[in-house]
């Protein structure tokens, strides 16, 4: 289950309760999450991945990304690791990275062709505010430990509010960040004294691990446009009575997803 928003947040949306619609409501939501991400040519959940990039013949100091950059892992061509102390990431730290810059006179190299010669490991989508990716639960691990292969995570409290006051702190399709993994909310339980959520593991590119009791519990925050939108065409996907819908897109829906398409623009 991909989705950019959560099942609580269309529910309230749609001014619904808990139950038999909740699945049509999932579908909606993983359907608009896709559609959107499609139109708009790039990704908006963050997510661990090594890409090959083209080196420009004529600028290789330079390297065009061909996705939005949330954070650079490591750098690598023909001549080996790259130092990330020699990378400037462009625009700067409040936007994702379109352009790798080097500096200290190094240049990318390759050894037969220019073509995918440089190796590209980072954390890839769009945020309006990189900085603000991921908010404190208030909550961390209960399980002692949580081993890498389980698939139910329990809490402290699954329906208390988050460390910025917002309830539940855990919703069905949140997208979870324990150290390095990122998990998937795909259920939660809630048990007197023991409150559970169903999870998936090592999602978006990242591998499932195991984590020691009380590691703090982090939650995705998308953009609060694209949360809007994705709710926005949830919305009306549900209301529509057939699948694929036989009426237009309304136009306002498009006119939101035309202003998040990625644009690349070599500088």
């Amino acid at each position: 289950m991909y989705t950019l928003a959560t099942l609580n947040q269309l529910r309230q949306r749609l001014n619904l309760s808990a139950g038999a619609e909740d699945a049509r409501l999932l579908a909606a939501l993983k359907v608009a999450s896709a559609q959107i991400e499609r139109y708009a040519g790039r990704g908006f959940s963050p997510r661990r991945a090594m890409i090959d990039h083209t080196v420009d013949r004529q600028q290789p100091t330079e390297l065009l990304l061909d996705d939005d950059l949330l954070q650079l892992i490591s750098l690598a061509d023909a001549g080996g690791t790259i130092n990330l102390a020699d990378v400037l990431t462009l625009p700067g730290d409040e936007s994702p990275a379109s352009v790798l810059v080097l500096t200290s006179g190094r240049t990318f190299t390759w050894a037969l062709t220019p073509l995918r010669a440089v190796r590209v490991t980072g954390i890839w989508g769009w945020h309006d505010r990189p900085s603000q990716l991921w908010r404190l639960s208030g909550d961390t691990v209960r399980d002692n430990p949580l081993s890498s292969s389980a698939t139910t995570l329990t809490v402290t409290d699954a329906n208390a509010a988050d460390s910025e006051a917002e309830s539940p702190r855990f919703q069905v399709g949140h997208l979870l960040k324990i150290e390095d993994e990122y998990v998937r909310v795909m259920a939660v339980n809630l048990l007197a004294g023991d409150d559970t959520l169903t999870v998936q593991r090592g999602v978006n590119g990242t591998t499932a691990a195991s984590h020691a009791q009380g590691i703090a519990i982090s939650t995705y925050q998308p953009p609060s446009d694209v949360v809007n939108l994705v709710l926005s065409w949830a919305a009306w996907l549900y209301q529509q009575p057939d699948f694929p819908p036989s009426e237009p897109m309304p136009e306002s829906l498009l006119r939101g997803v035309e202003s998040l398409r990625r644009v690349s623009v070599k500088v």
